[in-house]
């Protein structure tokens, strides 16, 4: 008498995996580091990059010094962009018709021409203005500033990039303070907060996760548009004093590259504090899809 079949004997047999193959991206892998270490063995072996006059320049006090420069010019012109982006972010959404006609018309005309035409002005400002006061006419002064004897390079590099960034910064605070929903706007006065306590409490701690990202954006793009405060003219930034240099050794490839790679050191030191601060403020903000369990899942 022969027995039953056991259950084993009724399960099909287990499917083999095999795991899909991507040739193509092996390809493509192998392709990407080749090109890189032909280029790597070209620009090692190539004299025209004058290697030794980079690795002398690379630490050279007059580049260091310039890096400074770079960094206290991006640091005060961002100051200026944010304070007054600010500004007229909230006079872009005031319902004074004046001040929001003025902020869209300042928007206008500094997003509307290039930075390094802006710097060029305010390079010739002082040939325009010698003095500047405010007062009644044929009466007492209450402001009397001198610009002839201003600082006139860094201050007006300074306040050239600032205002242009202003623009930028005036949008972006816009958008983030935007994205805040009308109720928690609503529900903070049903408590009875005022409107600066509101914005301080509820508003801008949620619209900082969208205002810190583009905004250290800008802070890297700063960094790297100082190079265009030559037409100011200023040269004691670091663009400007590799330049000197090579306009006296006539070896403008290797000091580009020693500018380079100062410029790259800091715009990384930039992206990790970036990276923190985004990491700051996205806590409790939840990247899992809101499509609803389906059912049984929680049983």
């Amino acid at each position: 008498m022969s027995g039953s079949p056991g259950p084993a004997a009724d399960l099909p047999e287990p499917i083999k995996v095999v795991p899909l193959r991507h040739p193509g991206r092996w390809i493509a892998a192998v392709g990407i580091l080749g090109l890189a270490a032909l280029f790597v063995y070209g620009a090692a072996t190539n004299d025209a990059y004058g290697w030794g006059t980079y690795w002398r320049y690379l630490r050279d006090e007059r580049i260091v010094r310039g890096a400074w420069v770079t960094v206290e010019l991006t640091v005060l012109a961002m100051l200026i962009a944010i304070v007054l982006g600010v500004a007229l972010a909230v006079m872009r959404m005031s319902p004074n018709p004046v001040l929001r006609s003025a902020a869209w018309v300042y928007l206008w005309v500094f997003r509307g021409t290039p930075v390094y035409v802006q710097l060029v002005f305010w390079g010739l400002f002082p040939s325009l203005y010698r003095t500047i006061d405010l007062g009644i006419p044929f009466g007492p002064q209450f402001f009397h500033f001198d610009i002839q004897n201003l600082s006139a390079a860094f201050a007006f590099a300074m306040i050239g990039l600032g205002l242009n960034e202003a623009a930028y910064m005036a949008e972006i605070v816009r958008a983030g303070i935007g994205s805040v929903a009308d109720g928690q706007v609503e529900a903070s006065t049903a408590l009875g907060m005022s409107w600066a306590m509101t914005m301080r409490r509820t508003v801008l701690p949620q619209a900082m996760r969208v205002i810190i990202p583009p905004t250290g954006n800008e802070v890297i793009s700063m960094l790297k548009t100082t190079s265009l405060v030559t037409a100011v003219p200023l040269s004691t930034e670091l663009y400007g004093r590799a330049r000197d240099i090579s306009g006296v050794n006539f070896q403008p490839i290797p000091l580009l590259l020693v500018a380079a790679t100062w410029y790259l050191a800091v715009t990384s030191i930039l992206m990790v504090g970036q990276y923190y601060l985004e990491r700051y403020y996205a806590k409790g903000v939840s990247r899992r899809s809101s499509a609803p369990e389906p059912a049984g899942a929680g049983q």
